[in-house]
């Protein structure tokens, strides 16, 4: 077999079923086989926008996501996608294409040292250069993508190694000396973790993106159920805890709810699950639950006490651990916890009735009733994605997530242009469901040739846009932090979305006044084809609670 016959055998046998990419010389042969395979091919019109799917399709199906790319600018191309599943933890593998091994080094037409480039921002990646390491290399990249705190995982295909040829051999299981995840808790620090559970009067659980990954959401409702303590989550973290349930906090941290915050201020026992303790969570680190004790969970045990010290370290896999900590709570009697915890409760309630998410809509649509409007036609029933900025944060805080892998954003990279390549490829893994993108005027712009793809393959995306003509998130710091100064960030000669959705083949949509907003969301909603839907919003709209850089989470600003 040749080494182009072999990846795609491999990528069979990994139960690959839809790869996203973009064809070049250096990959001509892989593609030569694709065609003849059964695995799909999703055609998008740059490579960023490969990547971004390819990671959508992960966070949507709970799978390896896989795109494939030429050498040179297709690779390079790729970077920032691959670095915003990094930061995230979503596994994926990304196929590159790379120059004839003996052109290696000479700068070649179209050669880039993307091992070298991504080494920094991949979990693993490799060089092939001999065909005989070839299925090695591929399983061992997706058994590293997936397995312990899963990342992306890049492998450069020089073209002689594809067209090579070689005895194929079906390799049965992979193992790596070297790389040995944890997953099974130490049996020693899980007593230590009830006894501050049953001591505490005031804790507050802490749910991250690890929960989700782990799949351990029904897990994290057992055990919040026995400890009756509140839930907050990171922003990655958001479905991992039903929204609606009376116990939910919100959001913690910098767009955090005022309880959230508070509640981690004045908790006296703050249990962290899959959390990585983000500077845009943690706010003024030595002010962080200064006065809790803290257990901390996590699969990875380079994140424990990297940026905040725990009382009770805890390494392995989120929903295992639960699950022991589940059956050992079992054994206890926890039946004083609930009336112990009242005051804390009712504390908590007070919190969230002085401070609410709050708006006034008046005459000119505001953005908050955009999101709370399509989570009511949606019934909460939907994969949202998102880009990055004030969207991201309005759909966080008034789209309420009941769901695991029902929110997909770019968390740590923030990473604009994410949303609606990853809602292609949410859509790609669910045909069924209903996947909308919540963007902004600025950051739909950077991927939105990807409406392309969308009419090609037939996948009603749908796009609502918050349209303020500014680049909002950095608009709103200016207000806040420098006069008034908006340098560089009001969007002039805007296209006209609803022209350019029509250009492209899509309908177009656009709400002007607070009285379409609901009429308009129903028909692009209903529409089974991709749809923008363009509302004009509150032009210097701001989002609160916002927690200053550098303060504490506790001192917030409101209005």
């Amino acid at each position: 077999m040749t080494g182009a016959q072999i990846i795609i055998k491999v990528l069979q046998e990994e139960g690959v079923d839809t790869i996203f990419g973009f064809p070049g010389g250096a990959v001509i042969d892989i593609y030569d086989e694709l065609v003849k395979s059964d695995i799909r091919h999703v055609l998008v019109r740059h490579e960023q926008g490969a990547v971004h799917a390819a990671d959508g399709y992960a966070r949507a199906s709970g799978r390896v996501g896989v795109c494939l790319v030429t050498s040179g600018p297709g690779a390079t191309n790729t970077v920032t996608g691959i670095a915003s599943a990094y930061m995230d933890s979503v596994p994926i593998v990304v196929l590159t294409g790379q120059v004839p091994t003996q052109l290696i080094g000479n700068d070649a037409f179209q050669e880039v040292d993307i091992v070298g480039i991504t080494r920094p921002c991949t979990k693993h990646n490799y060089l092939v250069t001999d065909v005989k390491d070839l299925p090695r290399i591929l399983k061992e990249a997706f058994y590293i993508a997936k397995s312990g705190r899963p990342g992306p995982v890049l492998v450069d295909l020089p073209k002689d190694c594809v067209q090579a040829t070689m005895q194929y051999r079906p390799i049965k299981e992979i193992r790596l000396r070297s790389y040995n995840p944890t997953y099974e808790p130490n049996v020693k620090q899980l007593p230590k973790a009830i006894k501050l559970i049953k001591e505490a009067k005031k804790p507050v659980v802490f749910a991250g993106g690890g929960v989700i990954l782990s799949g351990a959401a029904n897990e994290l409702k057992r055990f919040v159920r026995k400890v009756h303590a509140p839930v907050t989550s990171t922003l990655m973290g958001l479905g991992a805890y039903p929204a609606t349930d009376p116990l939910w906090l919100g959001m913690i941290g910098m767009h955090g709810t005022y309880r959230a915050n508070m509640s981690t201020g004045e908790c006296d026992l703050l249990i962290a699950i899959g959390v990585r303790f983000d500077d845009r969570v943690t706010g003024k680190t030595d002010s962080f639950a200064r006065q809790a004790k803290i257990i901390h969970i996590d699969i990875d045990p380079t994140s424990i006490r990297k940026n905040i010290l725990v009382n009770v370290p805890i390494v392995g896999d989120c929903k295992i651990t639960l699950n022991r900590l589940n059956k050992m709570l079992e054994q206890e009697d926890m039946g004083e916890l609930k009336k112990t915890r009242r005051p804390w409760l009712r504390q908590i309630d007070e919190w969230k009735s002085k401070r609410p998410l709050a708006y006034e809509q008046k005459d000119v649509i505001k953005p908050q009733f955009v999101v709370e409007k399509l989570y009511e036609l949606t019934k909460g029933d939907a994969i949202i994605t998102t880009e990055v900025g004030q969207n991201q944060m309005w759909a966080a805080q008034f789209y309420h997530f009941n769901h695991p892998n029902r929110f997909i954003t770019s968390g740590g990279l923030g990473c604009m242009g994410f949303g609606f390549p990853a809602a292609i490829g949410a859509q790609v893994a669910h045909p069924d469901k209903l996947v909308v993108d919540i963007a902004g005027d600025g950051s739909i712009q950077m991927n939105i040739q990807e409406l392309a793809t969308a009419i090609q393959y037939n996948l009603p995306v749908k796009v609502v846009i918050l349209n303020n003509g500014y680049l909002g998130m950095v608009r709103q710091w200016q207000e806040l932090f420098y006069d008034r100064c908006y340098a560089c960030t009001e969007m002039e000669c805007a296209p006209d979305f609803v022209k350019l959705a029509e250009a492209y083949g899509a309908v177009g949509l656009r709400a002007t006044r607070p009285e379409e907003v609901e009429g308009v969301l129903y028909r692009g909603l209903s529409t089974p084809k991709p749809v923008i839907m363009d509302f004009v919003v509150e032009r210097e709209e701001c989002v609160y609670p916002m927690v200053p850089s550098g303060a504490p989470i506790t001192e917030m600003l409101l209005v």
